[in-house]
């Protein structure tokens, strides 16, 4: 047998800003250092693409792009804090118990479910904050363009090897330099996984779906492979590895989540098939009974002009992922 064919590639942190040591309230305190983090570029890049090509699709389906705007920041933040937080307590519980407040670092560590969860609150969350009846059409604009996104993000596990499988020797394995000869990259295999996704995902978008579809084919898509893909895992105790991914009744936190998703993803799938809608309209009035100039009013104190349309906002979670501190530690 050949052995693993695929070199240890990763990329360096470029520092921006040294240790600096300032005086703050009688006291001094050591800031730094800030670096730009290859893991967080390639997750900002993916949100950035990810929301330009979803703002793309809603003006396409005649979505409110104001309403569109602000359902994405929601979404976004809701995500990110909860990836952290669902992250720290099924990967690091230990920790938990030992320092509560970790669950207020969201820079130190992400889970892609626990994102997912997260961004499950922040649609209901925004449903119930602006009385939006028709849901479905903006987390439908989302999804269609969210392979893109991920195909970025999972380049940026690639990279920094965040996802280490079983020891391997064979071809497709990775050449890990811990002394085991090679091992599975699973953040690598769902890269490219990813891929398929994504072209699969912009040729379907050139269709007039029904809400709901993509959302349900992506979470479809995902969830059996996901699950498939955690056997391969590292396993708790390997030594060569700084932490693993620990298991409850023999299987993984991602493995239990993606029979949620599944399940999810079968019901979506039939609300979408049994509505018959395919047409522009279930989108146009997603926001039936609510004045649209809702989501187009400047903050209060906001000397800056009302946001257009071409330039709907891209959150700023995008921006704070591609920097922080050396603490920082990629998504599961």
């Amino acid at each position: 047998m050949p052995g693993p064919l695929i070199p240890y590639i990763s990329l360096p942190e470029l520092p921006i800003l040294g240790k600096h040591t300032i005086e703050l309230f009688g006291h001094a305190q050591t800031i730094g250092p800030w670096t730009i983090k290859p893991f967080g570029t390639l997750v900002a890049t993916g949100v950035y693409l990810g929301a330009l090509m979803a703002m793309r699709y809603a003006r396409k389906r005649e979505l409110n792009v104001d309403a569109m705007s602000r359902f994405m920041f929601w979404v976004l933040v809701f995500g990110f804090v909860g990836g952290h937080v669902l992250d720290e307590i099924f990967y690091h519980p230990e920790q938990v118990v030992r320092d509560p407040m970790s669950l207020l670092r969201i820079w130190a560590g992400l889970s892609s479910f626990g994102g997912f969860a997260g961004a499950v609150i922040g649609v209901f969350a925004f449903k119930y904050k602006f009385g939006v009846k028709s849901i479905l059409p903006f987390a439908e604009a989302m999804a269609a363009m969210f392979p893109v996104g991920w195909v970025f993000g999972r380049m940026g596990c690639s990279v920094v090897h965040d996802h280490p499988g079983l020891p391997s020797q064979l071809w497709f394995a990775v050449k890990y330099p811990d002394g085991s000869g090679g091992r599975f990259d699973l953040g690598l295999y769902e890269m490219l996984f990813a891929v398929i996704i994504a072209v699969v995902a912009l040729t379907l978008a050139r269709k007039k779906t029904p809400p709901g579809f993509f959302l349900g084919w992506t979470m479809l898509v995902y969830a059996p492979v996901r699950f498939v893909l955690d056997f391969l895992r590292a396993m708790p105790g390997d030594k060569r590895l700084a932490e693993t991914d620990p298991r409850y009744f023999g299987v993984t936190p991602g493995q239990w989540a993606s029979f949620i998703m599944a399940a999810g993803a079968f019901y979506l799938l039939y609300r979408a098939c049994d509505s018959g809608a395919v047409g522009n309209e279930p989108f146009a009035n997603a926001l039936e009974g609510i004045d649209p100039a809702v989501f187009a009013k400047k903050p209060k104190g906001s000397k800056s002009a009302a946001v257009k349309p071409d330039d709907a906002a891209i959150p700023k979670a995008a921006d704070a992922a591609a920097s922080g501190s050396s603490e920082d530690k990629p998504v599961v």
